[in-house]
């Protein structure tokens, strides 16, 4: 593991939540790296994931879990439910200053009518795997930021081929495998997808089996990046035997949600000047590429020989990072697809309303088919009603980043940052 802490987009965002909360809750997959984030400002700590007396004294004696320096980083929270409402008293009642503590969680808990919603008294705050610009992969010259306040993008052509792009898919954006090979990183990976599948989805659902779950996680791999429906899931799922249960999918479904492993893109629904019906289908993305490389059990050599599936691997890279990034400006993703067939990849929507459409191309030859498909997009959006976009781009792999002539932005994967 990495000794030295490396900075996070999220950094920034949690410091304005504790000005503003008595409590901050920050949520995300397991190994993303909350605890290290919330220790650089925790002054005491207190882990229920390790610590039995810890977890008896929610019960016992409350009073002595608050009673050190705050704020107090509560870790793995979710082990002990009822610790929820009672730093919400807290807030209330104890220690109504803001910023007192921070709680870390990888998994949801079941929905509890005797737990208090939190509202205004414990702000959330999502975490993710690393994007490159946090891993040091990208240079962060193209901002998402500045792309929103209409800056062109310039910047030379970036460094980082294929190859060692390919590799950054496999290893991920987990902190413990910054210094990492890719070798080492897929049977990191494989542990990781084997302690998910026996360990944690049991702990929140025992009924599940094990090998259907692992199948589903091998089939969200191989359709990362579509709209795949939960009947070809079931398929895959059943194989041979033919097809499980929908309802059975569905409840695996959500257990994966709750674990906060995968993350899908819902689909957008502007006013259109065309009446083509639009798609309403989520796009299915695992929280991490390399999540969906290790459920398949490719490495960077089989990615290599098969471009193609590789792309919707890059989509996920570029999808992971555009949410760590628009999240920084209080934005969103989703997708936008048509009856006709006409789709694009990424809409980014800022809370004031501004928006920016990508499309996601591997092959840096793919531009001008990816910047055409985007202007006739824009001229179906009803722009009188919700505004022109900011900004329409493509981002690829190596490549210098400008704005072409039809104005569409073209950003190298590693040049890009929040």
């Amino acid at each position: 593991m990495a000794a030295q802490y490396y900075p996070r987009v999220v950094d920034r965002e949690l410091r304005q939540r504790l000005t503003s909360a008595g409590a901050v809750l920050i949520e995300g997959p397991k190994a993303c790296g909350k605890t290290e984030t919330a220790r650089q400002i925790a002054r005491s700590e207190v882990r229920f994931d390790v610590d039995a007396s810890a977890r008896a004294l929610a019960s016992a004696s409350p009073e002595t879990l608050f009673a050190q320096e705050t704020p107090i980083l509560f870790d793995e929270w979710q082990m002990v439910p009822e610790l929820w409402n009672l730093v919400r008293r807290e807030v209330d009642y104890r220690s109504p200053q803001r910023g007192q503590f921070l709680l870390t969680g990888s998994a949801t808990p079941s929905d509890n009518p005797r737990r208090h919603s939190g509202a205004g008294r414990i702000a959330t705050l999502r975490m993710r795997p690393m994007s490159l610009f946090e891993t040091g992969h990208s240079t962060g010259a193209v901002s998402l930021q500045k792309l929103f306040d209409g800056e062109t993008p310039a910047s030379l052509e970036v460094a980082m081929k294929l190859p060692q792009l390919i590799e950054r898919i496999v290893i991920g954006g987990w902190p413990t495998l910054l210094d990492a090979d890719a070798r080492d990183a897929q049977r990191w990976l494989r542990d990781y997808l084997t302690n998910l599948v026996e360990v944690d989805v049991q702990s929140l659902d025992g009924r599940r089996h094990p090998a259907n779950v692992r199948r589903l996680l091998s089939a969200l791999g191989r359709n990362v990046g579509t709209q795949v429906s939960v009947q070809s899931l079931a398929r895959d799922v059943g194989g041979a035997d033919g097809p499980i249960d929908r309802q059975t999918v569905d409840s695996y479904l959500k257990t994966l949600n709750r674990l906060m492993v995968i993350e899908d893109v819902p689909a957008w629904s502007p006013h259109m000047r065309s009446s083509t019906p639009l798609r309403k289908a989520a796009t299915r993305f695992m929280v991490d590429p390399s999540l969906g490389v290790a459920a398949l059990g490719v490495g960077a050599d089989q990615l290599l020989q098969d471009l193609n599936a590789t792309g919707y691997h890059f989509e996920a890279l570029v999808v992971r990072d555009l949410r760590v990034y628009a999240q920084s400006l209080d934005g969103e993703l989703s997708h936008w697809r048509d009856n006709n067939g006409h789709e694009v990849d990424i809409i980014v929507t800022l809370a004031d309303g501004r928006w920016g459409a990508i499309e996601v191309k591997l092959s840096p030859g793919s531009v001008d088919e990816a910047a055409a498909s985007l202007l006739r997009f824009a001229d179906k959006v009803d722009t009188r009603r919700i505004g022109p976009p900011a900004f329409l781009g493509v981002i690829t792999t190596r490549t210098a980043a400008y704005r072409r002539h039809d104005g569409v932005l073209v950003m190298p994967i590693a040049c890009l940052g929040p």
